[in-house]
């Protein structure tokens, strides 16, 4: 459930208009409902609650640190896969012992960087990873706290190219191999297993995926504890989808109802990582019609909002809600909804039925709270969109609209031109 409703036919971000946040903040503009985030994170930690448990939130999802700030006063931690987004997390008032740092090519520089921070640990995705890792915690004479992240090769029957949890793809140690790189990691002096990881992948409609997995990894950790090797934190990952168009996902305590038979009585602390079930519908992005252009087979509405604001559309294809900010009683049409972007691919939608508006008129894209602005870009020298988090009749600016001389800050023109 998220907090963007129509009251009175016109589309509000819990009790403000969109339609002032829009001309007071300009577009095109993110805007996220504090409610919402709350309630989503709030359902995890009750989902849990039976277990110890830390929801760290997947910051690749959403890296304002508004929105970390939020989960952090709540208990939460949080997910990186860089050493950009344990900054951020930092920053953002997350505990450096509620980080979880996983990623298949963390450099010796966020090495020692989250070494430094005293992170809680890092899911390790291969040999040549661990044996760095260890090699650098022993030149920091320290003990590095470490995860192997495993992959049960299970189909999460979601979209290619955000499936992580089978054989062929490039995450994790194919678990079948899983118990030797343990024995390797015990008998590394600078390192300390603490962990086991699995993450299968993103936008996952079903619970079936992670009981599967998740009975996989316990087998494993069952024949590690039998060898002495002590698990102390078990991480289930993240991936539960939410919906866009018509999708029925589990809700968290259904997940969490699905795994407690195989967690029941284990003594492990639970980590989950939860990222667009969490703020995808917790956010929407405002834009601007600015031309309605008419050819003698399709309609476009031209918005001022492109795929270098929100790409999933480009990217997988996705399907987003798209609502006129102001409702009225005109009639529908089949429009190309496109951006201004200098790309056949720039498009929010496709012969999509929508109200007819007129220029000037807003529009708001719906479930862009997760990989929205995260995966944002400067393409075509664009600023980036400003974003605004909502909390009943307050709202605030937590990200100002990037300035033309933002896209130029880092240049350097050399001294032979």
């Amino acid at each position: 459930m998220h907090f963007f409703r129509y009251k009175n036919g016109e589309l509000h971000a819990e009790d403000v208009p969109v339609r002032e946040l829009a001309e007071t903040y300009g577009t095109p503009l993110f805007v996220y409902s504090h409610a919402t985030l709350l309630r989503h994170f709030m359902a995890y930690k009750k989902a849990f609650s039976d277990f110890p448990h830390i929801i760290c939130f997947a910051m690749k999802a959403n890296s304002n640190s508004a929105i970390v700030r939020l989960f952090a006063k709540n208990g939460g931690g949080a997910d990186v896969v860089s050493g950009g987004e344990i900054y951020r997390a930092l920053r953002g008032g997350m505990p450096s012992n509620r980080i979880v740092y996983a990623g298949v090519g963390k450099t010796e520089k966020e090495i020692r960087f989250a070494l430094k921070e005293k992170i809680l640990m890092f899911n390790v995705e291969s040999e040549e990873e661990l044996v760095e890792i260890d090699r650098i915690a022993g030149l920091m004479e320290l003990k590095a706290p470490v995860a192997l992240r495993v992959n049960p090769d299970v189909d999460p029957r979601t979209h290619p190219y955000i499936s992580t949890g089978l054989e062929k793809h490039k995450f994790g140690i194919p678990i079948e191999e899983a118990f030797e790189y343990y024995k390797l990691a015990a008998k590394l002096h600078n390192i300390k297993v603490v962990g086991i990881h699995k993450h299968i992948g993103s936008q996952i409609t079903q619970v079936s995926p992670f009981v599967d997995a998740l009975k996989k990894v316990m087998a494993l950790v069952d024949k590690l504890s039998r060898c002495g090797v002590k698990i102390k934190y078990l991480d289930i990952g993240g991936g539960l989808g939410i919906t866009y168009k018509d999708e029925e996902p589990p809700m968290p305590h259904d997940l969490a109802r699905g795994l407690a038979p195989i967690l029941k009585n284990r003594g492990l602390t639970i980590i989950t990582e939860p990222g667009r079930s969490i703020t995808g519908n917790a956010g929407i992005l405002v834009t601007k019609v600015l031309y309605l252009k008419n050819t003698k087979n399709k309609r476009f509405l031209i918005v001022d909002a492109g795929m270098n604001d929100l790409v999933r559309p480009s990217f997988y294809d996705a399907y987003h809600h798209i609502l006129p900010v102001i409702k009225s009683m005109r009639k529908t049409i089949i429009a190309d909804v496109v951006g201004p972007i200098c790309e056949s691919g720039d498009f929010m939608a496709k012969d999509r039925e929508v109200k007819a508006v007129k220029p000037g008129e807003f529009l708001s894209v719906m479930s862009a709270g997760a990989y929205g602005f995260s995966m944002s870009s400067n393409y075509n020298s664009r600023p980036r969109a400003a974003e605004i988090l909502v909390k009943g009749k307050e709202h605030s600016l937590i990200r100002k609209r990037e300035t033309y001389n933002d896209l130029l800050r880092g240049e350097v023109i050399p001294r032979f031109l």
